[in-house]
């Protein structure tokens, strides 16, 4: 906020014919301003994206304040909210819902209270219009003493978040300069260590699904479900195949029977530095986890497949975070939805009823309206299993398992309500797609219960997910 204020002088009211307003138009725009330059600290939950925002955005919207407030009988608090969230900090933002948040920051902080003293977090309220330039330095020095996530609407688990993020870059910058050759702990050579994963791997490396087998056994009755899972298998099947080209492959060259390919040494190094490999990423589905982490969770992955193709129906309960597509699993729901009820498709949306059964085994039938689903995690607040709907999160809980949700579809129109926020879902922590995958953040948008206004949420960077472990 320093760093805002010296960017200009007290000239820039003096040509104003409503001083008193301005002064506290440009006190919340120096604190607007912060607060989105330095919530890009926190990584996904403060920005979907990193934007350049910078000094030049802050003195155009003076420029355009003083302008409206000499030109209009009245503040025009809503045209000042479009005018700055939509096109001098809007111009800046390429994703949705950081445009969502933008707006709602403005809609805090730009509206008829600001000029009796509105309190922009606690303990800090916007000064009396009487004090002057130096005054107004003088009291941002004095009074914005501690940072925390609460000046962003953050919670608490956030700062921890960032101070963890910090700490695995250190150490993961400490990891690659370690040299590699030589003997490893216990004497043994990265070739021994590697070879040792290698066929760790291998040993417990599935068979192939029998596409051939499941299509035809699938022929008499196929619905939207059947093709989801198929389509699942299918997927399964090449990554399963291309980790065991890959792997023989390696063998081999470790053996000294093929010579060592650039792909080859690649993968050596990923499976001594516990990383998923560049090529098995290509044909996997998005993930931010460690290879022995990664591995658990394919086999896992691969486990549910199989257990569909014993009688080839719908899962009691699906594991949705275990799907390469989570989407085609939301559009076969609408698709069912939709003949059953004779419904236009188009004009379907999905629907989250959240169960009170936090384990999939508490679940005693199939529903005949949607699917039951789980694995979704919940950052920036949390589920009241209680109440039934989002509160605030526990302090150290960085992510709040959801209980089992039933997905149904309903009509566009009958999809919102009132007291509804609606919480983007995305596969991975980092939201935007990984590795350049277009399906790797965002999968949909749940309409989730509040009592508290969605505002809270929107500024707390409230979003489901389907994988937490970085």
């Amino acid at each position: 906020m320093l760093r805002a204020y010296a960017s200009f002088n007290e000239s820039v009211w003096e040509g104003c014919g409503k001083q008193s307003e301005l002064k506290a138009i440009v006190f919340s725009l120096c604190f607007f301003h912060s607060v989105v330059c330095e919530r890009r600290k926190f990584g996904p939950i403060g920005w979907n994206r990193g934007y350049p925002f910078n000094q030049g955005d802050l003195q155009l919207c003076i420029i355009v304040a003083s302008n409206f407030l000499n030109d209009a009988p009245k503040v025009p608090w809503t045209d000042l909210q479009y005018l700055f969230g939509e096109v001098m900090y809007g111009g800046h933002i390429t994703d949705d819902w950081d445009r969502r948040l933008c707006a709602s920051y403005l809609s805090t902080y730009m509206q008829e209270q600001l000029l009796d003293g509105l309190s922009l977090y606690p303990k800090f309220e916007v000064p009396p219009p009487s004090l002057n330039y130096k005054q107004f330095v003088e009291y941002i020095d004095e009074n914005l003493i501690n940072e925390s996530p609460v000046c962003y609407g953050l919670h608490a688990n956030s700062e921890i978040n960032f101070m963890t993020a910090q700490a695995q870059n250190l150490f993961k910058a400490a990891s690659e300069l370690a040299p590699r050759g030589g003997g490893g702990a216990g004497g043994m050579t990265l070739e021994e260590k590697v070879k040792r994963i290698l066929d760790d791997i291998v040993e417990k490396l599935p068979e192939l699904f029998p596409l051939t087998e499941l299509d035809e056994r699938t022929q008499d009755e196929r619905t939207p479900y059947t093709s989801v899972f198929l389509q699942e298998c299918e997927r399964m099947n090449l990554l399963l195949f291309e980790m065991k080209r890959s792997l023989t492959e390696l063998d081999l060259g470790l053996k000294g029977d093929l010579g060592m390919s650039d792909a080859m040494e690649q993968l050596m190094y990923c499976l001594y530095d516990d990383k998923v490999p560049p090529k098995w990423n290509k044909v996997a589905y998005p993930s931010m986890r460690g290879l022995s982490s990664w591995l658990s969770d394919a086999l896992a992955r691969q486990r549910q497949l199989e257990a569909w193709t014993a009688d080839l129906s719908l899962p009691k309960v699906t594991w949705i975070a275990g799907l390469f597509n989570a989407q085609a699993f939301l559009t076969a729901v609408m698709q069912v939805t939709a003949r059953r009820n004779e419904l236009p498709l188009d004009r379907l949306t999905t629907v989250c009823d959240v169960s009170k059964k936090m384990s999939p085994d508490e679940i005693e039938a199939i529903s005949r309206d949607g699917a039951y689903v789980h694995g979704f995690f919940m950052e920036g607040a949390r589920w009241d299993i209680n109440s039934g709907q989002i509160d605030d999160a526990i302090l150290k809980q960085l992510y709040c398992p959801m209980p089992v949700i039933l997905m149904k579809a309903a009509m566009m129109d009958k999809g919102a309500g009132r007291d509804i926020f609606d919480c983007p879902a995305y596969k991975t922590l980092t939201r935007n797609p990984v590795d350049g995958k277009p399906t790797g953040g965002y999968i949909f948008t749940a309409g989730l219960k509040t009592k508290q206004s969605a505002n809270k949420w929107i500024l707390a960077g409230v979003s489901l997910f389907m994988d937490v472990e970085s």
